[in-house]
């Protein structure tokens, strides 16, 4: 058998009573309360989730309405996956529930970037933090795996603002195409770092956008008038 005859789910277990163990969980009866239906129905198709917290849950269908019913606690299934670390999109530490912390919060940035751009994207959210301004950052380097409970990233969720380091690669690149359609999706304020000459997709023509590549301080300094308004 060569490398190309390998089924890669089964090389993760070397063991066929795992295999069979998997199979098992994935018809594992989890109940939870429909708020549609407003009665406790056994969900369909229960996925191992996990919260911004880093907090297991299992969410499904509902096998009346159709509809999406969630119910916090570890199963079984979370076993065969990897506990994130919790997400908070500023550093609030010390600050308790104020009204200045969720003004933090609410300010946060989310940076989508292409891996390509990654050192820029770096140096883009040191600035930003170096002047007040917490950011997420979204560089393209690290593949991310997990299941999480909203569908989508936290950070994502969290933060109000979102600075798309743009360019050619970047265009072409699924994950930072996902992060601005989530964004859009919401209505959130989106802008647009230009790190090279490029045409926005149509759909970003309209957002707001800073030449980062023929002047960065400037560009910088007009990003932060924008994010800090």
């Amino acid at each position: 058998m060569t490398d190309y005859d390998r089924d890669p789910f089964r090389d993760e277990f070397e063991d066929i009573d795992e295999l069979e163990h998997l199979s098992d969980l994935e018809d594992e009866a989890v109940e939870a309360f429909c708020v549609t239906c407003r009665e406790k129905v056994e969900m369909l198709n229960p996925q191992a989730v996990w919260t911004s917290k880093g907090r297991p849950g299992t969410r499904g269908e509902c096998p009346t309405c159709g509809g999406t019913v969630y119910r916090m606690g570890k199963t079984s299934a979370h076993d065969f996956t990897s506990k994130p670390s919790a997400v908070n999109v500023a550093d609030t530490r010390g600050m308790g529930k104020t009204k200045a912390a969720k003004i933090k919060i609410e300010a946060a940035t989310y940076i989508a970037a292409a891996a390509t751009d990654a050192d820029f994207a770096k140096k883009l959210a040191g600035d930003l933090k170096a002047v007040g301004i917490s950011t997420w950052l979204d560089d393209g380097e690290t593949p991310e795996n997990v299941n999480w409970a909203g569908g989508v990233h936290p950070a994502l969720e969290q933060c109000k603002k979102m600075v798309v380091v743009l360019s050619q690669f970047a265009i072409k690149t699924g994950s930072v195409e996902q992060a601005w359609q989530y964004f859009r999706s919401q209505r959130k304020t989106i802008i647009l770092a230009l790190v090279e000459p490029v045409d926005p997709p149509d759909d970003l023509r309209r957002c707001t956008r800073f030449d980062c590549y023929t002047d960065y301080k400037k560009g910088l300094r007009q990003l932060v008038e924008v994010l800090s308004s």
